[in-house]
C-alpha cells in the first residue's frame, strides 16, 4: 500500500528501530539534517518537502534524556514552521514518566511538563508504548496513543514455554497488579505478587512474596527495568521461595548504572525487553538480556493513524 501522504523521520536515540519501523511499512526514511554545535546545541533542517503532509518523527526520549527531548521538540517546530498537516511524535520510551505525582513537598511533575512542552511546540498527537503511568494521557492536551507490549510478551513466553503447567506471572510490585494479571489471564496461568518497599529512588527492599512460588517458573513483568535492583532482588526472594527458575520480562529496558554487573550476578535466567531504547554493547555482553522488536507494533499503528482505524484491537483481547 503506498501511503502518499505519510513521511518518517528519524532522530538520533534509535535509527535501528526506526529503519526496522520503515521497513514495516514500506516506506523509506525521509532526510534531515541534524548538527550540534561545539556548546549542546541541536540544528535540525528536515531536507524535502512536507508541506500538507503526515510527518511521524521517531525519537525515545531516554539517555541522554534531555539531549533526545530537545532533538524531539526541535523536529516538531521545525515541522511546524514548515507547514505540515499533521505531526506525530512517536515516542516509544518516554522519558520522565516516573514523575507523574508530587511525591513529596515541592517536587516537580515532571511528566506534565515534558507533556506540555511536546504540545506547545506543535505536535498534533503522541504514539508511545506502554507509559509508565497510564494517566499521563491525560497530561496532554492532544489525541495520545498508549499501546502495549503485552501481546508480544505472552507470544514469546508460548513460544519458548512448551509446558505452560509450571508457568506463574510475578508483579514486582503492588503497583505493577494489573499489567501482571492482564498477561496472565491471557496465557490462563496464575500470578503472584512481590511486596516491596522503596526508601529511596533507585533502592528497593523486598519484604514478601504474596501467592504460592515453589516448583514453578516465575515470570517477572515490568514496564520498565533501570538499575535492576527491583529484579534481581524479587528473583533471589523467588528462589528462596522454591521457585524453579525466574525469568523477566520489561517494554523498556533502561539499565542504567550498576544494571549491567546486578544481572550478571543475580538469579535471573534472562531478561526479556523490547527494543523501544538501543542499548549499549555494555548490556548485551551479559548473555542475560534478549530483545525483542517492536517495529511491527509500532508501524502498524503508524498506519492506522494515517488511515484514521482502530489503533486498541492492536493489544486488546481478541
Amino acid at each position: 500500500m503506498v501511503y502518499e501522504k505519510l513521511r518518517l523521520f528519524s532522530g538520533t536515540s534509535n535509527p535501528p528501530l526506526a529503519h526496522s519501523i520503515c521497513e514495516h511499512i514500506g516506506k523509506p526514511q525521509g532526510e534531515i539534517y541534524t548538527q550540534r554545535f561545539s556548546d549542546g546545541e541541536i540544528f535540525i533542517q528536515v531536507k524535502e518537502t512536507i508541506r500538507g503532509l503526515d510527518a511521524f518523527f521517531i525519537q525515545s526520549t531516554s539517555s541522554p534524556a534531555n539531549d533526545n527531548l530537545m532533538e524531539l521538540l526541535i523536529f516538531i517546530d521545525a515541522a511546524k514552521r514548515a507547514s505540515t498537516r499533521n505531526i506525530c511524535a512517536v515516542i516509544p520510551y518516554f522519558g520522565y514518566a516516573r514523575q507523574d505525582r508530587k511525591s513529596a513537598g515541592r517536587t516537580p511533575i515532571s511528566a506534565k511538563l515534558v507533556a506540555d512542552l511536546i504540545s506547545r511546540a506543535g505536535a498534533t498527537r503522541v504514539l508511545t508504548l506502554d507509559l509508565h503511568a497510564t494517566q499521563i494521557q491525560g497530561f496532554f492536551d492532544i489525541p495520545v496513543d498508549n499501546i502495549f507490549a503485552i501481546p508480544l510478551f505472552a507470544k514469546d513466553i508460548e513460544e519458548k514455554n512448551a509446558l505452560m503447567d509450571d508457568v506463574m506471572i510475578v508483579s514486582p510490585d503492588v503497583g505493577g497488579v494489573v499489567r501482571a494479571r492482564a498477561l496472565a489471564a491471557r496465557l490462563h496461568v496464575d500470578m503472584a505478587i512481590v511486596d516491596k518497599r522503596r526508601p529511596a529512588p533507585n533502592v528497593a527492599k523486598v519484604m514478601n512474596i504474596i501467592g504460592d512460588v515453589e516448583g514453578k517458573h516465575c515470570i517477572l513483568i515490568d514496564d520498565m527495568v533501570d538499575t535492576a535492583g527491583t529484579l534481581c532482588g524479587a528473583a533471589e526472594a523467588l528462589i528462596e521461595k522454591g521457585a524453579t527458575k525466574v525469568s523477566a520480562y520489561a517494554s523498556h529496558g533502561v539499565l542504567s548504572g550498576p544494571a549491567a554487573d546486578r544481572l550478571v550476578e543475580s538469579n535471573l535466567h534472562e531478561l526479556v525487553i523490547t527494543d523501544s531504547i538501543l542499548q549499549p554493547q555494555r548490556i548485551l555482553d551479559t548473555n542475560k538480556v534478549r530483545t525483542i522488536s517492536i517495529a511491527p507494533l509500532m508501524g502498524e499503528a503508524i498506519t492506522r493513524i494515517y488511515d484514521a482505524r482502530s489503533i486498541s484491537s492492536l493489544y486488546e483481547d481478541s
